[in-house]
Parts: structure tokens; C-alpha cells; sequence
């Protein structure tokens, strides 16, 4: 069945509570919870038809959702073979941390010389929040994406930033499956603090460094998930 959040907004959409606008936003945001949740897995066709019945809309709304997770990335529309769900290969995934390895360092340089002692402090009570809530993954997601977008958000490339935050959902969809080892848990830590001792000190090139080790740890350790997970679904065909 659906989650609780998706229940309650399908309800909107069918009670007709939602304006028009806010009704695509809500379909829109239940087609990409159930890509996220795992649902509608990675490679699987989405029939306009079939999902409309599913939501209990029109299939208006339901292909203007999809236009919106295509631009997302999250969905693929060709002509041929209509839209479905990305499939999420290894490849796809070092590609878009060999991009995130090019631009978070790019973001974190600049924000070096523009940090404001707020915006550090900031910083600082995130990441004691974070090494305490450790085990609550659904809330370090929003911690850490407040951490990033503290650093990020100031940025002058407005369009490096939007690319850095539409990666980040993409990337989200497939993390959020999977459990974070606490090796991973330990690199992560002391990776932040790292990179808050740099901005302390300004020197960009160590911020610049520890970021993308950052990116390389993340890639490495979602590769490996994803490669555990695959060798269990075999075992359990077997």
C-alpha cells in the first residue's frame, strides 16, 4: 500500500479539495514518493492511463507530472517507448558523482571567502544535531540537505547550484533504500567538521579538498549498496 503522507494527498486530489495548480504539485509529488519509496521501480513503464486510475485523476495532470520528472531526471520520456521510471545503473551513478566532484567543491571555494560568522555558527549546530539524531535517517536527510544548502545557496552560479540541487533529489531516491554503515557514518562526520575548520580558517583549498573527498566517499559507499543489494535479490531468486 501507499504511505500515510501519499493516502492523505491522494484524498485531497480525489476530494477536490486542491486547486488545480495544487493538484498537479500534489500528483507530482505522489508519482515521485513512489519512485522514491521503490513503488514504481527503477525501468518500469508508466502508462498515463493506468497511473491516472491509480491516483484517481484525469490523465491531463498525471502526463504534466511526468513532464516535471523528466525535467527532474527522474523519468524517462522517449517517443517510441513512452515514459518510465530511470533506470539507475552503476554508471549513471559515478556520472553523477564525477559531476558532483566538479561542482560542490566549485560551490564550497567561493562560500569560503563570503561565509558570515552566522552562517559558520549555523553550520556548527546543524552538525552537533547531526551527530546526535545519527540513527533518525529521515532526519539527517533534512539536516544534511540544510548543511549543503547553507553553503551552497549564496552562490552567484545560480545555475550550478540548480544543477548541484537536482542531483542531489535524483540521488536521494536511490539513498534513501539503503542503510548508512557506520563506517560511512564515521567519514561523513568527520568530513563536515573538517570542512567547517576550513571555512574557520578560509583556506579555500582544503575546503575544496575534504568537499570532494566528501562526494567520492558518497559515490563509493552508494555503489557498494547497490551492488550488495543486487547480489541479495540474486540469492533470493536462487
Amino acid at each position: 500500500g501507499m504511505g500515510g503522507r501519499a493516502v492523505r494527498i491522494v484524498r485531497r486530489v480525489q476530494d477536490g479539495e486542491a486547486t488545480g495548480q495544487d493538484r498537479g504539485q500534489c500528483l507530482h509529488d505522489l508519482i515521485r514518493e513512489d519512485i522514491v519509496e521503490g513503488r514504481l521501480e527503477p525501468g518500469a513503464r508508466l502508462k498515463t492511463a493506468e497511473l491516472a486510475k491509480r491516483y484517481g485523476t484525469s490523465t491531463n495532470p498525471v502526463r504534466e507530472a511526468l513532464h516535471h520528472l523528466q525535467g527532474e531526471g527522474i523519468v524517462i520520456i522517449s517517443p517510441n517507448r513512452g515514459a518510465r521510471v530511470r533506470p539507475i545503473s552503476e554508471d549513471f551513478v559515478r556520472n553523477i558523482y564525477e559531476i558532483r566532484a566538479l561542482i560542490e567543491p566549485y560551490l564550497v571555494r567561493w562560500f569560503v571567502n563570503y561565509a558570515t560568522d552566522r552562517e559558520i555558527e549555523a553550520l556548527e549546530t546543524l552538525q552537533r544535531d547531526i551527530d546526535e539524531n545519527r540513527n533518525d535517517y529521515q532526519w539527517y536527510w533534512q539536516a544534511n540537505e540544510q548543511f549543503h544548502n547553507i553553503i551552497y545557496g549564496r552562490h552567484y552560479n545560480q545555475e550550478a547550484v540548480e544543477l548541484e540541487f537536482q542531483q542531489r533529489k535524483v540521488l536521494h531516491i536511490l539513498t534513501r533504500r539503503f542503510e548508512i554503515s557506520r563506517a560511512r557514518w564515521q567519514a561523513i562526520t568527520r568530513e563536515h567538521w573538517d570542512i567547517i575548520d576550513a571555512i574557520k580558517r578560509r583556506d579555500t583549498g582544503e575546503a575544496a579538498r575534504v568537499m570532494e573527498q566528501h562526494v567520492r566517499g558518497a559515490c563509493q559507499h552508494l555503489i557498494e549498496q547497490m551492488r550488495a543489494a543486487s547480489v541479495n535479490k540474486a540469492l533470493h531468486r536462487a
